[in-house]
């Protein structure tokens, strides 16, 4: 499925029901699966992510086939090796099956874990047996993924000496472990983390009679772009302005690409309003909060805002490689992106001329489709190929963009124009 877009034809004034977070979904339903006489949990996201990690968690299958969802692949591969007696086949996407996952299962292994690999050294499909783990001490690279270190922190409490994780290298994503560490807590287990060691002993999981998933401040970023390139006012619903969403870090980023951000309590929501401040180079560390990166270049690309955007190491593993993907398709619009090394990507500002309407090109990937359809405001008529893509995440987004006025027309497969 291709969409035309173009944009919408009066001031904007929306209010958006955003998706529920998959982020604290996803941990919450694996935790979930460890505490002792829990019921299900209501009202988690409902989206392609999710339900894959429902399927898994909630079937009884010898395969089990997560398809492009990372987070489940690395949060299963630690749970299914701590259930005891059960063996499986976990595997996903082709390319899925070619995201690293070895020190995750170095990790595993070397507190007893029988994991092996079924093609190729280092990458799934993985074949597991459970079995009860004795915990202890590990030791694993922080700089690769903060997913590898939530699935282990997660089946801590199972293991028989619990266990104390040492952190090695420049820590990414530091948010999303204190995510994990906040969601455990609410369920009863309290990890103890201070520098580059986290510490949590065993114990059992106790279910909370308030467990509540936030909105998604992932999906709220696109919205942010949306207000950063049009004029006036959007209120999204579901934003906790004291979050425990990294992604809420984007209220100050986006103070500097003209959008000031209220928020309200009665309804819970966050108001996006046009401000004439804007900053003449964007700069900005993203090691904390990589899954904005490409919402921030595409937004300082449309503004014309020269631009770096550090910490970018981990977007080369992704759904797809999202830096040489940036860098493909914001040539489409005229702009060169410089990269330094795997974690720097820069603008100068200077933009080439624009040859025909873009038709942009998504990787199977939800965040390259979200980012460039708000590119619609400045080029009326792009085409996004593959939209549906957007259903690992954010299954609404299109119906949203129509209801704050966009315009939406399914197109053949064709070339710009």
């Amino acid at each position: 499925m291709n969409y035309r877009i173009f944009p919408p034809e009066e001031l904007m004034d929306v209010e958006i029901t955003l998706p529920l977070s998959k982020s604290i979904s996803n941990r919450a339903l694996i935790i979930n699966a460890l505490t002792p006489g829990a019921t299900a949990i209501e009202n988690v996201a409902q989206c392609d992510d999710t339900d894959a990690m429902l399927t898994a968690l909630t079937g009884d299958f010898s395969t089990v086939n997560i398809g492009a969802a990372g987070t489940a692949m690395r949060f299963l591969t630690a749970f299914f090796a701590a259930q005891p007696g059960k063996e499986i086949e976990l595997t996903g996407s082709e390319r899925m099956c070619n995201r690293p996952i070895g020190p995750l299962v170095d990790a595993l292994k070397s507190i007893g874990a029988d994991i092996s690999y079924i093609d190729k050294e280092g990458f799934p499909p993985l074949r597991i047996k459970g079995k009860t783990l004795p915990g202890g001490m590990l030791s694993i690279d922080a700089g690769v993924s903060s997913q590898y270190i939530s699935a282990l922190m997660m089946i801590a409490p199972v293991l028989e000496s619990g266990l104390k994780i040492t952190l090695e290298g420049e820590i990414i994503s530091m948010p999303y472990i204190r995510m994990t560490a906040y969601i455990m807590e609410r369920f009863g287990v309290k990890p103890e983390i201070e520098g580059n060691e986290i510490t949590i002993a065993h114990g059992n999981y106790t279910y909370p009679t308030d467990f509540e998933v936030e909105g998604d401040w992932s999906a709220a970023s696109y919205w942010f772009e949306i207000q950063a390139l049009t004029c006036g006012w959007t209120a999204l619903r579901g934003l906790h302005e004291k979050s425990c969403q990294g992604d809420s870090a984007i209220v100050d980023s986006f103070r500097g690409l003209g959008v000031e951000t209220g928020f309200e309590t009665s309804p819970l929501r966050a108001s996006l309003e046009a401000s004439p401040d804007l900053t003449p180079r964007f700069i900005a560390d993203l090691s904390s909060t990589p899954d904005v990166a490409q919402t921030f270049a595409v937004t300082c690309a449309m503004l014309g805002v020269p631009f770096r955007l550090s910490g970018l190491r981990s977007l080369r593993i992704k759904e797809t490689d999202r830096i040489a993907a940036l860098t493909r398709e914001l040539l489409k619009v005229g702009v060169v992106l410089e990269t330094e090394g795997d974690e720097v990507i820069t603008w100068d500002g200077i933009r080439r001329p624009l040859a025909g309407i873009p038709v942009f090109d998504t990787y199977d990937d939800h965040r390259m489709a979200m980012c460039l359809a708000p590119v619609a405001v400045f080029i009326p008529g792009i085409v996004i190929r593959d939209a549906e893509v957007v259903g690992k995440s954010y299954p609404g987004y299109w119906d949203d963009l129509r209801k704050a006025g966009f315009t939406l027309e399914e197109v053949e497969e064709e070339g710009a124009e």
